[in-house]
Protein backbone atom coordinates (compact mmCIF):
# COMPACT_ATOMS: atom_id res chain seq x y z
CA UNK A 1 0.00 0.00 0.00
CA UNK A 2 1.28 3.58 -1.36
CA UNK A 3 0.17 6.60 0.81
CA UNK A 4 1.54 9.76 1.63
CA UNK A 5 1.66 11.48 4.77
CA UNK A 6 2.16 14.75 6.06
CA UNK A 7 3.03 15.08 9.38
CA UNK A 8 2.04 18.31 10.78
CA UNK A 9 4.97 19.05 12.37
CA UNK A 10 5.75 22.48 10.55
CA UNK A 11 6.23 25.53 12.29
CA UNK A 12 6.54 28.56 10.24
CA UNK A 13 5.90 31.67 12.43
CA UNK A 14 7.72 34.27 13.92
CA UNK A 15 10.21 33.25 16.75
CA UNK A 16 9.81 29.45 15.64
CA UNK A 17 11.86 27.22 13.87
CA UNK A 18 11.12 24.86 11.36
CA UNK A 19 10.48 20.75 12.77
CA UNK A 20 11.20 17.46 10.70
CA UNK A 21 9.30 16.79 8.16
CA UNK A 22 8.00 13.44 7.55
CA UNK A 23 6.47 12.08 4.47
CA UNK A 24 5.31 7.80 5.35
CA UNK A 25 5.32 6.99 1.45
CA UNK A 26 4.77 3.62 1.75
CA UNK A 27 3.55 1.74 4.89
CA UNK A 28 2.98 -1.68 5.07
CA UNK A 29 -0.20 -3.57 5.50
CA UNK A 30 0.42 -5.16 8.62
CA UNK A 31 2.32 -3.09 11.15
CA UNK A 32 2.70 -5.15 14.61
CA UNK A 33 5.06 -2.75 16.68
CA UNK A 34 6.04 0.98 15.77
CA UNK A 35 9.78 2.51 16.84
CA UNK A 36 10.04 4.00 20.04
CA UNK A 37 12.96 5.64 22.22
CA UNK A 38 14.91 2.64 23.57
CA UNK A 39 14.50 0.71 20.48
CA UNK A 40 17.08 -0.57 18.71
CA UNK A 41 16.88 -0.34 14.69
CA UNK A 42 17.92 -1.53 11.80
CA UNK A 43 17.55 0.29 7.99
CA UNK A 44 18.90 1.64 5.18
CA UNK A 45 19.36 4.95 3.62
CA UNK A 46 19.32 7.75 1.80
CA UNK A 47 20.90 10.95 2.61
CA UNK A 48 20.40 13.99 -0.07
CA UNK A 49 20.14 17.84 -0.04
CA UNK A 50 16.88 19.59 -0.80
CA UNK A 51 18.14 19.77 -4.75
CA UNK A 52 18.46 15.99 -4.79
CA UNK A 53 22.28 15.74 -4.52
CA UNK A 54 23.45 12.80 -2.48
CA UNK A 55 25.93 13.44 0.03
CA UNK A 56 25.68 9.48 2.05
CA UNK A 57 24.41 6.22 1.60
CA UNK A 58 23.88 3.29 3.45
CA UNK A 59 23.59 1.60 -0.20
CA UNK A 60 27.12 2.53 -1.17
CA UNK A 61 28.40 1.59 2.57
CA UNK A 62 27.64 -2.24 1.97
CA UNK A 63 25.43 -2.48 5.03
CA UNK A 64 22.39 -0.90 7.04
CA UNK A 65 22.77 1.83 9.73
CA UNK A 66 22.00 0.23 13.51
CA UNK A 67 21.62 2.04 16.61
CA UNK A 68 19.41 3.01 19.21
CA UNK A 69 16.42 5.37 18.88
CA UNK A 70 16.73 8.55 21.25
CA UNK A 71 19.40 7.15 24.00
CA UNK A 72 23.08 8.59 23.26
CA UNK A 73 22.19 8.62 19.52
CA UNK A 74 24.72 8.18 16.95
CA UNK A 75 22.61 9.79 14.79
CA UNK A 76 21.26 13.11 14.09
CA UNK A 77 18.54 14.52 16.76
CA UNK A 78 15.95 15.05 13.61
CA UNK A 79 17.00 11.60 12.14
CA UNK A 80 16.52 9.99 15.57
CA UNK A 81 13.15 11.84 16.17
CA UNK A 82 11.99 10.84 11.89
CA UNK A 83 12.28 7.30 12.73
CA UNK A 84 10.00 6.94 15.52
CA UNK A 85 6.74 5.57 14.75
CA UNK A 86 8.01 3.42 11.73
CA UNK A 87 7.16 -0.01 10.89
CA UNK A 88 9.37 -2.65 9.52
CA UNK A 89 9.01 -2.22 5.42
CA UNK A 90 7.82 1.27 5.86
CA UNK A 91 9.73 3.87 3.62
CA UNK A 92 10.03 7.39 4.40
CA UNK A 93 11.35 10.64 3.39
CA UNK A 94 12.40 12.25 5.97
CA UNK A 95 13.35 16.57 6.03
CA UNK A 96 15.36 17.52 8.34
CA UNK A 97 16.05 21.12 9.25
CA UNK A 98 19.94 22.59 9.71
CA UNK A 99 19.13 23.11 13.49
CA UNK A 100 18.20 19.52 13.79
CA UNK A 101 21.02 18.39 11.59
CA UNK A 102 24.34 19.65 11.61
CA UNK A 103 23.52 23.09 12.33
CA UNK A 104 25.28 26.54 11.50
CA UNK A 105 28.52 24.79 11.43
CA UNK A 106 27.81 21.83 8.38
CA UNK A 107 29.95 19.10 8.79
CA UNK A 108 33.09 19.22 7.19
CA UNK A 109 33.42 19.31 3.29
CA UNK A 110 30.43 17.10 3.23
CA UNK A 111 27.03 19.11 4.96
CA UNK A 112 27.58 22.63 4.31
CA UNK A 113 26.42 25.26 7.09
CA UNK A 114 22.68 25.91 7.63
CA UNK A 115 22.10 23.21 4.99
CA UNK A 116 18.31 21.30 5.09
CA UNK A 117 18.80 17.96 5.00
CA UNK A 118 16.44 14.47 3.08
CA UNK A 119 16.36 10.94 4.18
CA UNK A 120 14.90 8.54 2.25
CA UNK A 121 14.60 5.56 4.83
CA UNK A 122 13.37 1.90 4.19
CA UNK A 123 13.21 0.44 7.83
CA UNK A 124 14.63 -3.58 7.99
CA UNK A 125 14.48 -4.34 11.68
CA UNK A 126 13.33 -3.22 15.03
CA UNK A 127 14.13 -4.70 18.93
CA UNK A 128 14.57 -3.91 22.26
CA UNK A 129 17.15 -5.17 24.56
CA UNK A 130 13.97 -6.67 27.19
CA UNK A 131 12.66 -8.58 23.72
CA UNK A 132 11.83 -12.05 24.63
CA UNK A 133 11.17 -15.32 21.88
CA UNK A 134 7.93 -14.67 21.18
CA UNK A 135 5.96 -17.68 20.28
CA UNK A 136 2.83 -18.11 18.38
CA UNK A 137 0.94 -21.90 18.11
CA UNK A 138 -0.31 -21.72 14.49
CA UNK A 139 -1.21 -25.76 15.15
CA UNK A 140 -1.37 -28.38 17.49
CA UNK A 141 -2.19 -31.88 17.50
CA UNK A 142 -5.42 -33.18 20.30
CA UNK A 143 -3.78 -35.97 21.44
CA UNK A 144 -0.22 -34.84 22.54
CA UNK A 145 1.45 -37.58 24.57
CA UNK A 146 5.07 -36.08 24.94
CA UNK A 147 6.43 -32.43 24.52
CA UNK A 148 10.39 -31.32 23.63
CA UNK A 149 12.32 -31.25 26.75
CA UNK A 150 16.24 -30.23 27.78
CA UNK A 151 18.26 -33.03 26.38
CA UNK A 152 15.90 -34.58 23.89
CA UNK A 153 16.61 -34.83 20.22
CA UNK A 154 14.10 -33.48 17.58
CA UNK A 155 13.96 -33.61 14.08
CA UNK A 156 12.35 -30.45 12.67
CA UNK A 157 10.61 -28.52 9.06
CA UNK A 158 11.21 -24.73 9.30
CA UNK A 159 11.16 -21.39 6.94
CA UNK A 160 13.83 -19.07 8.21
CA UNK A 161 12.76 -15.24 7.07
CA UNK A 162 13.71 -11.92 8.36
CA UNK A 163 11.56 -9.58 9.58
CA UNK A 164 11.25 -7.84 5.79
CA UNK A 165 9.94 -11.02 4.86
CA UNK A 166 12.84 -12.21 2.79
CA UNK A 167 13.30 -16.11 2.96
CA UNK A 168 16.84 -16.95 4.06
CA UNK A 169 16.72 -20.77 5.05
CA UNK A 170 14.17 -23.64 4.42
CA UNK A 171 14.55 -27.55 5.36
CA UNK A 172 12.20 -27.79 3.11
CA UNK A 173 13.48 -26.81 0.15
CA UNK A 174 16.67 -29.39 1.17
CA UNK A 175 14.06 -31.76 1.33
CA UNK A 176 15.61 -33.13 5.18
CA UNK A 177 14.63 -32.12 8.25
CA UNK A 178 16.88 -29.97 10.76
CA UNK A 179 18.30 -32.66 13.55
CA UNK A 180 19.44 -31.83 16.89
CA UNK A 181 19.82 -32.07 20.43
CA UNK A 182 17.60 -29.40 22.53
CA UNK A 183 19.85 -28.12 25.67
CA UNK A 184 23.45 -28.34 24.80
CA UNK A 185 24.51 -25.35 22.88
CA UNK A 186 23.78 -26.47 19.56
CA UNK A 187 20.93 -24.36 18.42
CA UNK A 188 20.55 -20.79 18.54
CA UNK A 189 19.21 -19.75 21.81
CA UNK A 190 15.74 -18.54 20.97
CA UNK A 191 15.22 -21.81 18.87
CA UNK A 192 16.00 -23.57 21.80
CA UNK A 193 13.58 -21.69 23.80
CA UNK A 194 11.11 -22.02 21.34
CA UNK A 195 10.91 -25.65 20.75
CA UNK A 196 10.73 -26.28 24.21
CA UNK A 197 7.61 -27.86 24.65
CA UNK A 198 6.21 -28.42 21.54
CA UNK A 199 4.59 -31.74 20.10
CA UNK A 200 5.41 -34.10 17.25
CA UNK A 201 2.72 -32.57 14.57
CA UNK A 202 2.79 -29.37 16.21
CA UNK A 203 3.51 -26.12 14.38
CA UNK A 204 4.55 -22.88 15.70
CA UNK A 205 5.94 -19.38 15.20
CA UNK A 206 8.65 -18.00 16.44
CA UNK A 207 10.24 -14.54 16.79
CA UNK A 208 13.46 -14.50 17.91
CA UNK A 209 15.40 -11.26 18.55
CA UNK A 210 18.94 -10.94 17.21
CA UNK A 211 20.63 -11.21 20.84
CA UNK A 212 18.96 -14.26 20.74
CA UNK A 213 20.12 -15.36 17.14
CA UNK A 214 23.41 -14.02 15.19
CA UNK A 215 23.00 -11.08 17.12
CA UNK A 216 26.51 -8.95 15.09
CA UNK A 217 27.38 -11.68 13.74
CA UNK A 218 24.89 -12.30 11.35
CA UNK A 219 25.26 -15.75 9.49
CA UNK A 220 27.16 -15.44 6.02
CA UNK A 221 25.75 -13.49 3.44
CA UNK A 222 22.11 -15.51 4.29
CA UNK A 223 21.32 -13.58 7.65
CA UNK A 224 22.69 -9.67 8.30
CA UNK A 225 24.12 -8.69 11.62
CA UNK A 226 21.64 -7.61 14.21
CA UNK A 227 18.46 -9.51 12.21
CA UNK A 228 15.79 -10.55 14.39
CA UNK A 229 14.86 -14.09 12.57
CA UNK A 230 11.32 -15.46 12.29
CA UNK A 231 10.95 -19.47 11.84
CA UNK A 232 7.85 -21.36 10.99
CA UNK A 233 8.71 -24.44 12.56
CA UNK A 234 7.04 -27.97 12.55
CA UNK A 235 7.99 -30.54 14.81
CA UNK A 236 8.35 -33.75 12.76
CA UNK A 237 9.64 -36.09 15.71
CA UNK A 238 11.16 -35.75 19.38
CA UNK A 239 13.49 -38.64 21.51
CA UNK A 240 15.88 -38.95 24.22
CA UNK A 241 18.87 -41.12 24.27
CA UNK A 242 17.65 -42.80 27.75
CA UNK A 243 14.00 -43.55 25.72
CA UNK A 244 13.44 -47.35 25.36
CA UNK A 245 10.75 -49.33 23.46
CA UNK A 246 7.29 -48.08 24.31
CA UNK A 247 4.35 -50.75 23.95
CA UNK A 248 0.80 -50.23 24.08
CA UNK A 249 -1.19 -53.23 23.98
CA UNK A 250 -4.35 -52.45 21.95
CA UNK A 251 -6.24 -56.07 21.60
CA UNK A 252 -5.57 -59.37 23.25
CA UNK A 253 -7.36 -61.99 22.77
CA UNK A 254 -8.59 -64.57 26.05
CA UNK A 255 -7.42 -66.57 27.07
CA UNK A 256 -4.02 -66.51 25.78
CA UNK A 257 -2.91 -69.52 25.74
CA UNK A 258 1.20 -69.29 24.96
CA UNK A 259 3.37 -66.09 24.63
CA UNK A 260 6.24 -66.05 22.32
CA UNK A 261 9.54 -66.20 23.66
CA UNK A 262 13.53 -65.91 22.12
CA UNK A 263 13.89 -68.72 19.37
CA UNK A 264 9.91 -68.85 18.63
CA UNK A 265 9.43 -67.80 14.70
CA UNK A 266 6.84 -65.61 14.17
CA UNK A 267 4.36 -64.41 11.81
CA UNK A 268 2.77 -60.45 11.40
CA UNK A 269 1.03 -58.08 9.89
CA UNK A 270 2.62 -54.20 10.41
CA UNK A 271 2.02 -51.21 9.48
CA UNK A 272 5.14 -48.55 10.06
CA UNK A 273 4.76 -44.61 10.26
CA UNK A 274 6.68 -42.06 11.88
CA UNK A 275 5.49 -39.96 14.75
CA UNK A 276 3.31 -37.32 12.30
CA UNK A 277 1.80 -40.19 10.82
CA UNK A 278 3.25 -40.63 7.19
CA UNK A 279 3.29 -44.03 6.45
CA UNK A 280 6.95 -45.76 5.25
CA UNK A 281 5.94 -49.30 5.13
CA UNK A 282 3.13 -51.83 5.59
CA UNK A 283 3.00 -55.62 5.22
CA UNK A 284 -0.42 -55.62 4.18
CA UNK A 285 0.24 -53.60 0.85
CA UNK A 286 2.44 -56.67 -0.02
CA UNK A 287 -0.52 -58.71 1.40
CA UNK A 288 2.09 -61.04 2.90
CA UNK A 289 3.50 -61.56 6.51
CA UNK A 290 6.73 -60.33 7.77
CA UNK A 291 7.84 -63.69 9.22
CA UNK A 292 11.47 -63.99 11.48
CA UNK A 293 12.59 -65.69 14.38
CA UNK A 294 12.77 -63.64 17.82
CA UNK A 295 15.63 -62.81 19.73
CA UNK A 296 17.78 -63.88 17.40
CA UNK A 297 18.61 -60.27 15.39
CA UNK A 298 16.81 -60.39 12.36
CA UNK A 299 14.61 -57.07 12.90
CA UNK A 300 15.79 -54.05 14.73
CA UNK A 301 16.48 -54.12 18.26
CA UNK A 302 13.23 -52.40 19.17
CA UNK A 303 11.00 -54.96 17.71
CA UNK A 304 12.79 -57.54 18.71
CA UNK A 305 12.21 -56.87 22.29
CA UNK A 306 8.37 -55.91 21.59
CA UNK A 307 7.43 -59.39 20.05
CA UNK A 308 9.02 -61.26 23.18
CA UNK A 309 5.55 -62.15 25.10
CA UNK A 310 2.89 -61.36 21.96
CA UNK A 311 -0.59 -63.82 21.92
CA UNK A 312 -1.41 -64.79 18.94
CA UNK A 313 -4.53 -62.69 17.34
CA UNK A 314 -2.48 -59.87 19.62
CA UNK A 315 -2.53 -56.20 18.34
CA UNK A 316 -0.12 -53.91 19.71
CA UNK A 317 1.46 -50.76 18.84
CA UNK A 318 5.38 -50.25 18.90
CA UNK A 319 7.24 -47.02 19.22
CA UNK A 320 10.85 -47.57 18.94
CA UNK A 321 13.73 -44.83 19.40
CA UNK A 322 16.26 -44.62 16.74
CA UNK A 323 18.59 -45.90 18.56
CA UNK A 324 17.00 -48.70 18.74
CA UNK A 325 16.11 -48.95 15.19
CA UNK A 326 18.17 -47.78 12.12
CA UNK A 327 19.97 -44.86 14.14
CA UNK A 328 21.83 -42.29 13.08
CA UNK A 329 22.48 -43.14 9.41
CA UNK A 330 18.72 -43.90 8.88
CA UNK A 331 18.00 -46.32 5.92
CA UNK A 332 18.02 -45.60 2.55
CA UNK A 333 15.51 -43.27 1.08
CA UNK A 334 12.74 -44.97 3.43
CA UNK A 335 14.24 -43.88 6.74
CA UNK A 336 15.41 -40.38 7.52
CA UNK A 337 18.30 -40.62 9.79
CA UNK A 338 17.34 -40.66 13.55
CA UNK A 339 13.80 -41.03 12.85
CA UNK A 340 11.45 -42.69 15.35
CA UNK A 341 9.19 -45.29 14.53
CA UNK A 342 5.98 -46.66 15.05
CA UNK A 343 4.79 -49.88 14.41
CA UNK A 344 1.24 -50.90 14.94
CA UNK A 345 1.59 -54.90 15.10
CA UNK A 346 -1.08 -58.15 14.53
CA UNK A 347 0.15 -61.16 15.21
CA UNK A 348 -0.99 -63.70 13.17
CA UNK A 349 1.00 -66.77 15.06
CA UNK A 350 4.41 -68.27 16.41
CA UNK A 351 5.76 -71.34 16.73
CA UNK A 352 9.24 -73.02 17.98
CA UNK A 353 11.12 -75.01 15.70
CA UNK A 354 10.93 -77.88 18.61
CA UNK A 355 7.10 -77.54 18.50
CA UNK A 356 5.19 -80.88 18.48
CA UNK A 357 1.56 -81.42 17.31
CA UNK A 358 -0.48 -79.97 20.09
CA UNK A 359 -3.76 -82.79 20.61
CA UNK A 360 -6.92 -81.08 22.74
CA UNK A 361 -9.77 -83.54 22.85
CA UNK A 362 -13.05 -82.24 22.44
CA UNK A 363 -15.52 -85.34 22.78
CA UNK A 364 -14.76 -89.02 23.08
CA UNK A 365 -17.32 -91.74 24.44
CA UNK A 366 -16.76 -93.47 27.35
CA UNK A 367 -16.25 -97.18 26.17
CA UNK A 368 -14.00 -96.72 23.62
CA UNK A 369 -11.96 -99.87 23.22
CA UNK A 370 -10.63 -99.77 19.47
CA UNK A 371 -8.48 -96.40 18.41
CA UNK A 372 -6.79 -95.49 14.94
CA UNK A 373 -2.95 -96.45 14.40
CA UNK A 374 -1.10 -96.42 11.31
CA UNK A 375 -1.83 -98.32 8.30
CA UNK A 376 -5.53 -98.31 9.23
CA UNK A 377 -8.23 -96.99 7.13
CA UNK A 378 -10.11 -94.07 8.30
CA UNK A 379 -12.74 -91.77 7.17
CA UNK A 380 -13.35 -88.18 8.84
CA UNK A 381 -14.33 -84.47 8.76
CA UNK A 382 -12.03 -81.88 9.11
CA UNK A 383 -12.28 -77.59 9.51
CA UNK A 384 -8.50 -76.04 8.55
CA UNK A 385 -7.74 -72.69 9.53
CA UNK A 386 -4.91 -70.41 10.07
CA UNK A 387 -4.55 -69.49 13.84
CA UNK A 388 -6.29 -65.78 13.62
CA UNK A 389 -9.29 -67.64 13.06
CA UNK A 390 -8.82 -67.36 8.64
CA UNK A 391 -10.73 -70.54 7.15
CA UNK A 392 -8.43 -72.48 4.44
CA UNK A 393 -10.37 -75.44 3.65
CA UNK A 394 -12.49 -77.90 4.98
CA UNK A 395 -14.20 -81.69 4.38
CA UNK A 396 -17.56 -80.06 4.26
CA UNK A 397 -16.42 -78.71 0.48
CA UNK A 398 -16.45 -82.13 -0.85
CA UNK A 399 -19.08 -84.54 -1.82
CA UNK A 400 -18.31 -87.35 0.97
CA UNK A 401 -16.00 -87.17 3.82
CA UNK A 402 -12.15 -88.16 3.00
CA UNK A 403 -10.86 -91.71 3.47
CA UNK A 404 -7.22 -92.24 3.75
CA UNK A 405 -5.10 -95.21 5.45
CA UNK A 406 -2.53 -93.69 8.32
CA UNK A 407 0.86 -93.71 7.97
CA UNK A 408 1.06 -94.56 4.40
CA UNK A 409 2.57 -90.53 3.51
CA UNK A 410 -0.95 -89.58 1.87
CA UNK A 411 -1.37 -86.51 5.28
CA UNK A 412 0.87 -84.00 6.15
CA UNK A 413 2.70 -85.67 9.11
CA UNK A 414 1.09 -83.19 11.52
CA UNK A 415 -2.43 -84.24 10.25
CA UNK A 416 -1.22 -88.15 10.41
CA UNK A 417 0.08 -88.07 13.89
CA UNK A 418 -2.90 -85.91 15.29
CA UNK A 419 -5.00 -88.30 13.78
CA UNK A 420 -3.97 -91.47 15.39
CA UNK A 421 -5.21 -92.78 18.88
CA UNK A 422 -8.97 -91.81 18.39
CA UNK A 423 -11.83 -93.30 18.61
CA UNK A 424 -14.70 -93.55 16.03
CA UNK A 425 -16.82 -90.33 16.85
CA UNK A 426 -14.32 -88.94 19.05
CA UNK A 427 -13.61 -84.50 18.03
CA UNK A 428 -10.29 -83.59 18.28
CA UNK A 429 -8.67 -79.65 17.65
CA UNK A 430 -5.19 -80.11 17.01
CA UNK A 431 -2.59 -77.19 16.12
CA UNK A 432 -0.14 -78.16 13.61
CA UNK A 433 3.35 -76.50 13.55
CA UNK A 434 4.99 -75.61 9.99
CA UNK A 435 7.57 -78.10 10.06
CA UNK A 436 4.74 -81.05 10.62
CA UNK A 437 2.55 -79.15 7.72
CA UNK A 438 3.35 -77.41 4.69
CA UNK A 439 6.56 -75.81 5.75
CA UNK A 440 8.47 -72.98 4.17
CA UNK A 441 6.96 -72.98 0.96
CA UNK A 442 3.51 -73.30 2.27
CA UNK A 443 0.26 -75.14 -0.43
CA UNK A 444 -2.73 -73.37 -2.35
CA UNK A 445 -4.33 -71.15 0.12
CA UNK A 446 -1.73 -71.67 2.85
CA UNK A 447 0.90 -69.00 3.64
CA UNK A 448 4.40 -70.09 3.94
CA UNK A 449 5.44 -71.49 7.47
CA UNK A 450 2.18 -70.85 8.66
CA UNK A 451 0.76 -72.74 12.11
CA UNK A 452 -2.62 -74.57 11.26
CA UNK A 453 -5.46 -75.51 13.40
CA UNK A 454 -7.79 -78.60 12.64
CA UNK A 455 -10.78 -79.94 13.91
CA UNK A 456 -11.06 -83.12 13.50
CA UNK A 457 -13.91 -85.94 14.09
CA UNK A 458 -13.45 -89.74 13.08
CA UNK A 459 -16.18 -91.13 11.47
CA UNK A 460 -15.32 -94.95 10.85
CA UNK A 461 -12.25 -96.88 11.58
CA UNK A 462 -11.25 -99.70 9.40
CA UNK A 463 -8.08 -101.64 11.33
CA UNK A 464 -4.92 -101.79 8.73
CA UNK A 465 -1.37 -104.38 8.35
CA UNK A 466 2.07 -103.45 8.36
CA UNK A 467 3.40 -101.33 5.46
CA UNK A 468 3.80 -103.98 2.81
CA UNK A 469 1.29 -106.84 4.07
CA UNK A 470 -1.86 -107.64 1.96
CA UNK A 471 -3.06 -109.69 5.46
CA UNK A 472 -2.20 -110.33 8.56
CA UNK A 473 -3.05 -113.46 11.16
CA UNK A 474 -4.68 -111.76 14.60
CA UNK A 475 -4.65 -115.22 15.82
CA UNK A 476 -2.21 -118.17 15.88
CA UNK A 477 -2.46 -119.26 12.31
CA UNK A 478 -3.32 -123.23 11.58
CA UNK A 479 -0.73 -125.64 12.28
CA UNK A 480 0.02 -127.21 9.98
CA UNK A 481 -1.25 -124.79 7.41
CA UNK A 482 -1.84 -126.95 4.09
CA UNK A 483 -3.86 -128.91 5.39
CA UNK A 484 -6.43 -126.22 7.01
CA UNK A 485 -6.71 -124.48 3.38
CA UNK A 486 -7.12 -127.39 1.85
CA UNK A 487 -10.95 -127.45 2.42
CA UNK A 488 -11.76 -130.38 0.31
CA UNK A 489 -8.48 -132.53 1.16
CA UNK A 490 -7.61 -133.29 -2.71
CA UNK A 491 -3.45 -131.98 -2.40
CA UNK A 492 -4.34 -128.69 -3.95
CA UNK A 493 -6.04 -125.23 -3.27
CA UNK A 494 -6.92 -122.97 -6.04
CA UNK A 495 -8.20 -119.59 -5.98
CA UNK A 496 -11.63 -119.96 -5.53
CA UNK A 497 -10.77 -122.49 -2.31
CA UNK A 498 -7.75 -120.03 -1.11
CA UNK A 499 -10.35 -116.99 -1.65
CA UNK A 500 -12.65 -119.32 0.67
CA UNK A 501 -10.25 -120.04 3.64
CA UNK A 502 -8.95 -116.38 3.89
CA UNK A 503 -12.32 -115.11 3.82
CA UNK A 504 -13.14 -117.53 6.69
CA UNK A 505 -10.05 -116.43 8.74
CA UNK A 506 -11.30 -112.83 8.31
CA UNK A 507 -14.58 -113.60 9.09
CA UNK A 508 -13.94 -115.26 12.20
CA UNK A 509 -11.63 -112.63 13.51
CA UNK A 510 -8.14 -114.54 12.98
CA UNK A 511 -7.04 -112.68 10.54
CA UNK A 512 -7.01 -108.93 8.70
CA UNK A 513 -6.86 -108.46 4.98
CA UNK A 514 -5.05 -104.66 3.66
CA UNK A 515 -8.24 -102.51 4.00
CA UNK A 516 -9.19 -99.73 1.10
CA UNK A 517 -7.88 -102.32 -1.44
CA UNK A 518 -10.67 -104.56 -3.26
CA UNK A 519 -10.67 -107.75 -1.18
CA UNK A 520 -10.86 -109.94 -4.54
CA UNK A 521 -7.73 -107.97 -5.20
CA UNK A 522 -5.74 -108.64 -2.05
CA UNK A 523 -7.15 -112.33 -2.28
CA UNK A 524 -5.64 -112.85 -6.11
CA UNK A 525 -2.18 -110.97 -5.16
CA UNK A 526 -1.69 -113.50 -2.09
CA UNK A 527 -2.34 -116.26 -4.08
CA UNK A 528 0.08 -115.67 -7.11
CA UNK A 529 2.46 -115.30 -4.86
CA UNK A 530 2.27 -118.82 -3.37
CA UNK A 531 1.20 -120.19 -6.94
CA UNK A 532 5.15 -120.74 -7.79
CA UNK A 533 4.74 -122.10 -11.01
CA UNK A 534 2.12 -120.39 -12.09
CA UNK A 535 -0.60 -123.11 -12.63
CA UNK A 536 -3.35 -122.39 -10.76
CA UNK A 537 -3.37 -124.56 -7.95
CA UNK A 538 -1.24 -124.09 -5.14
CA UNK A 539 0.36 -127.62 -3.52
CA UNK A 540 1.58 -127.74 0.08
CA UNK A 541 5.30 -127.84 -1.46
CA UNK A 542 5.02 -124.88 -2.74
CA UNK A 543 3.73 -123.18 0.50
CA UNK A 544 6.40 -125.03 2.29
CA UNK A 545 9.30 -123.62 -0.54
CA UNK A 546 7.92 -120.32 0.74
CA UNK A 547 7.96 -121.08 4.34
CA UNK A 548 11.72 -122.20 4.10
CA UNK A 549 12.83 -119.00 2.18
CA UNK A 550 10.81 -117.01 4.42
CA UNK A 551 12.91 -118.37 6.87
CA UNK A 552 16.27 -117.68 5.20
CA UNK A 553 14.98 -114.13 4.95
CA UNK A 554 14.66 -113.35 1.45
CA UNK A 555 11.10 -111.52 1.39
CA UNK A 556 8.25 -111.60 3.95
CA UNK A 557 5.34 -113.43 3.26
CA UNK A 558 1.60 -112.97 4.93
CA UNK A 559 0.81 -116.88 5.26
Amino acid sequence: MTLTVLFTLIHVACGQLENVIIDRYFIPTHCSREVQIGDYVRYQYNGTFEDGRKFDSSLDKGFPFVGQVGVESKVIPGLDKGVQGMCVNERRKITIPSHLAYGVLGAGSVIPPDATLVFDVLLLDLWNKEDKVQIRTLHKQQNCKRTVMPSDFVRYHYNGSLLVGNLFDSSHLQNSTYDSYVGQGSLLKGMEEGLLGMCVGERRLFIIPPFLAYDDKGYGTKVPPYATLIFDVLLVDVFNVKDDVNVEVQKIPQPCRRRAVGGDFIRYHYNGTFQDGTVFDSSYSRNSTYNTFIGMGYVIAGIDKALQGVCVGEWRRVTVPPHLAYGENGSGELIPRSAVLIFDLHIIDFHNPKDQVEIKVIYKQADCNLTSAANDLIMYRYNCSLLDGTHLYSSDDYPEPPRVTLGQGKLIAGLDEGLQGMCVLERREITVPPHLAHGTNGALGVPSNAVLLFELELLQLQKGVPEGFLFIWLKDSPEPLFPAMDMNQDQEVPLEEFSAFIKLQVAESQGRLHPGIDSDTVLRDMFSKQDRNADGKITEDELNIIVNEEEEGPKHEEL
